[in-house]
């Protein structure tokens, strides 16, 4: 089944199946199943771990992650102490028996240095401690922003083995940045990317965001050219997504108001102009929105890697992926929402068991290779999908391929043994993912009432 759609940018493929899909485990006919169980057979030696902090100092406008603003009445300390008891009970659930390794972790959020100095030290303890994650030993990435970016949190992180900072800049533009209600100056940007470089961390990713109001060609290379001032490792090129109960959404526009031609042809045309410019500067293009530097040494997985099975998280935002059942906590964009949510989790005594997630069959596994291998620039070996599934891609999903290629988004240069997209293919990757979600997914997603 597929869905034909006219705007290349449908929805932000990050994760399959996508979190509002996800349901109740209470309501399921197996119940709410035990941690214990549900990882007694996975591979355990190179795991991911996760660790949401789901706290920010102001909202942006675009913003429908799961994150609160402030965090009242030592509520960071408090949300720590229920990170503890998760970790705890998470590593219990991975027994004794096999060897429990973890290749990659990342603090995500929200915004993870919301957290000061000596909480940052105690989550890396929690990493550490609890769970037996090496953070000096394998890649860690963490999130920040420009605010929150100071020479004491930085130095925790660089000391505990951070290899990647992450700050999301969206625009050097100041307009722009108030455009997008994302109150912040190019000075402060400039000023946290000075103590980012100083800290010595070895990537620096800035996250960069086209088709913004009152955005042109000319402010989009300023905002590139300051970002290459820099040298940033890495560079995430972001299309600007108007979702519901964001503060975007609450003055109009975006999705609930159908197509937009002029939009969508504003930021394809800023999206191959950035794409243009950085490749010219000597970066290599990773996915529709990552960039890599040519030049820089590699520090560990690639940005799909974390989405991969075998992940934990850690927190009420975090995602844990199995095999056989992707879960969760309750999922929510609406503040007040989301404050009832947090203060749930902060009151939970027993992490023992999954509560909301959706389960992952042999089909939607075929799926969930095939699309997250393809959004990939390097694209899929068909012999790697035969190695792992016993079956041809071409023969599981004939016609969404077929589509793509009569669309002009399959390389038509690679042979037989290689699907990968062509330059056009990668700039509709948000159009192309969703061809890729099973009826049913897609039907739970219709479904999901946004709260």
């Amino acid at each position: 089944m597929t869905v034909t759609t006219t705007s290349p940018y449908v929805s932000y493929v990050y994760a399959y199946p996508h979190k509002t899909a996800y349901r109740p485990l209470g309501s399921h006919p197996a119940g709410r199943p035990l941690l214990s169980g549900l990882w007694a057979g996975e591979s355990k030696d190179a795991l991911s771990l996760y660790a949401h902090i789901p706290f920010c100092e102001v909202r942006c406008g675009f913003c429908n992650l799961f994150t609160r603003v402030g965090a009242p009445d030592e509520l960071t300390t408090r949300y720590l102490d229920a990170l503890d008891r998760q970790a705890v009970a998470v590593r219990d659930a991975l027994g004794d028996g096999a060897p429990v390794r973890f290749a990659a972790a990342a603090f995500g959020g929200g915004t993870p240095t919301y957290l000061d100095a000596g909480e940052l030290d105690r989550l890396c303890d929690i990493a550490e401690k609890r769970m037996g994650a090496d953070l000096r030993s394998v890649p860690l990435s963490v999130e920040t922003s420009p605010s929150t970016a100071t020479a004491d949190r930085l130095s925790v992180l660089a000391g505990r083995g951070a290899t990647r900072i992450s700050i999301g800049v969206q625009s050097f533009v100041d307009a722009e940045a108030r455009a997008a209600v994302r109150p912040q100056r190019r000075s402060e940007v400039e000023a946290a990317l000075g103590r980012i470089r100083e800290a010595g961390v070895p990537v620096l990713n800035i996250d960069l965001i086209y088709g913004m109001d009152g955005q042109t060609e000319a402010s989009w290379r300023t905002s590139l050219d300051a970002a290459l001032a820099w040298r940033p490792e890495e560079l995430y090129l972001y299309p600007l997504y108007v979702r519901p109960l964001t503060g975007l959404g609450r003055r109009g526009g975006g999705a609930e108001s159908g197509p937009d031609a002029a939009w969508d042809e504003q930021r394809l045309r800023l999206y191959r102009s950035g794409r243009d410019h950085l490749l010219a500067h000597g970066y290599e293009q990773v996915s529709m929105r990552m960039f890599r530097r040519a030049d820089a040494a590699p520090t560990g997985p690639e940005d799909y890697a974390c989405q991969t099975d075998g992940m934990i998280g850690l927190g009420c935002g975090a995602r844990s992926y199995t095999s056989s059942l992707h879960y969760s906590f309750d999922y929510a964009v609406e503040m007040r929402e989301i404050r009832g949510i947090i203060d749930a989790f902060t009151g939970t005594a027993d992490f023992s068991r999954a509560e909301v997630g959706r389960y992952v069959d042999e089909g939607e596994a075929r799926r969930r290779h095939l699309l997250q291998s393809l959004l990939q620039a390097r694209g899929m070996r068909t012999a790697e999908y035969r190695d792992r599934f016993g079956a041809d891609p071409y023969a599981d999903f004939r016609a969404e391929l077929d589509l793509f290629a009569g669309r002009g988004w399959l390389d038509a240069t690679t042979g037989p043994g290689l699907l990968r997209l062509s330059p056009e293919g990668l700039a509709h990757s948000d159009a192309l993912g969703p061809e890729l979600f099973s009826p049913e997914v897609r039907a739970a997603m219709a479904a999901y009432e946004a709260k």
